[in-house]
């Protein structure tokens, strides 16, 4: 699930508690180039606020004049299709030869958005299937992904658990990368055990609100190895140990190269990362396992500030969640060598990187 459109089932709840009527438009079909991928989502409330994206801006423009000029689909969701002419597509800035087919509906009770935000919200996996003929739909819960599917009577859309990082080491490198995987779309998970913050100031001169809580960010306090293990980290789960303290950093990793996570890293210099996977074989971990660990983590940008660390890992996350992370992502580093390719969710293959390269 994006979290463009997570955040457009919260505004729908959100706009419904204030007695706003909303509409929902859902992506069914494109053609040729598209600014948003099928299944995504937006808004329109009828106090003119939207929610969510369907293109780069115009469409959005038109739907709101036509809500303010009295559009509303009746019991049956509408079908609303731009780009059909040349013309039309400059018009509402689609890409050249680009068209864009829209559901439009009332929602209602019987859209069943609620339920879909709530299995969201618990970490549930489904689909929600809308009746086009009679506007109603329901929710259910999946084990196994499915795909979108629109026809002229049903309109698809699977949905799954929001994307999340789990940071071990809450020091000054956690609060660049949760500054910038917030916006990416992750729910950020903060692991330090250790009392080292002042709880008021946050040990950053930020005025507490390192240690302000916020819907996307959560920090707990428990041993690292306990909290994988409830946690139970899933194929849309990254874990990055950065304390630098190899009691709490493998002791997480133990846990979460064993786990579905589809990405496991670790900050260290590559003597370090080598030592680490020493003590790791000496536990119940297979090599293949252990094959699975990304270290030094993130990137290779040059990286030597915590910013640019910050954004070096996210790099590497992100690469390897849209399914580019492959040999030639990697290779900007020289003399990277190729591992026995991990049994992770995300199925691209692990490199390491030689001595000598810039320590992460």
């Amino acid at each position: 699930m994006d979290v463009l459109d997570a955040e457009v089932l919260d505004a729908v709840a959100r706009w419904q508690a204030q007695g706003d009527d909303v509409l929902l438009a859902t992506v069914a079909r494109t053609w040729g180039s598209a600014p948003r991928p099928v299944g995504a989502m937006m808004a329109l409330g009828a106090r003119g606020r939207v929610a969510g994206s369907v293109s780069g801006g115009c469409i959005e423009d038109d739907l709101l004049a036509k809500v303010a000029d009295g559009f509303r689909p009746r019991q049956r969701p509408h079908v609303q299709t731009y780009g059909l002419t040349a013309d039309e597509a400059h018009r509402f800035g689609l890409p050249c030869g680009g068209t864009l087919e829209l559901i439009i509906e009332v929602v209602t009770e019987r859209s069943a958005l609620e339920a879909m935000r709530a299995a969201i919200n618990a970490g549930q996996l489904g689909t929600r299937e809308l009746d086009l003929r009679t506007g109603e739909a329901r929710v259910r819960l999946i084990r196994q992904p499915a795909a979108f599917a629109y026809t002229p009577a049903r309109l698809t859309v699977p949905f799954g658990p929001r994307w999340r990082i789990i940071v071990i080491g809450d020091g000054q490198l956690t609060r660049h990368l949760t500054a910038m995987a917030v916006p990416l779309g992750y729910q950020v998970v903060i692991c330090d055990p250790r009392d080292i913050h002042d709880i008021h100031g946050g040990g950053d001169g930020g005025g507490g609100e390192h240690n302000t809580p916020t819907p996307h960010v959560t920090r707990v306090s428990e041993m690292p190895d306990d909290l994988i293990v409830h946690l139970r980290p899933d194929g849309n789960t990254a874990i990055v140990a950065l304390t630098h303290d190899p009691k709490l950093d493998d002791m997480a990793l133990l846990e979460a190269l064993k786990s579905d996570a589809f990405y496991v890293g670790a900050i260290g210099s590559h003597r370090n990362q080598s030592l680490r996977r020493e003590r790791l074989a000496m536990f119940d971990l297979t090599p293949s396992q252990i094959d699975r660990l990304y270290g030094p983590v993130g990137l290779h940008l040059g990286a030597r500030t915590p910013p640019e660390i910050a954004l070096a890992i996210l790099a590497e996350i992100t690469a390897l969640r849209n399914g580019t992370l492959g040999d030639t992502t990697r290779r900007v580093m020289p003399s990277c060598v190729a591992e026995s390719p991990p049994p992770s969710v995300v199925a691209h293959r692990v490199l390491t990187r030689s001595e000598g390269l810039p320590v992460l």
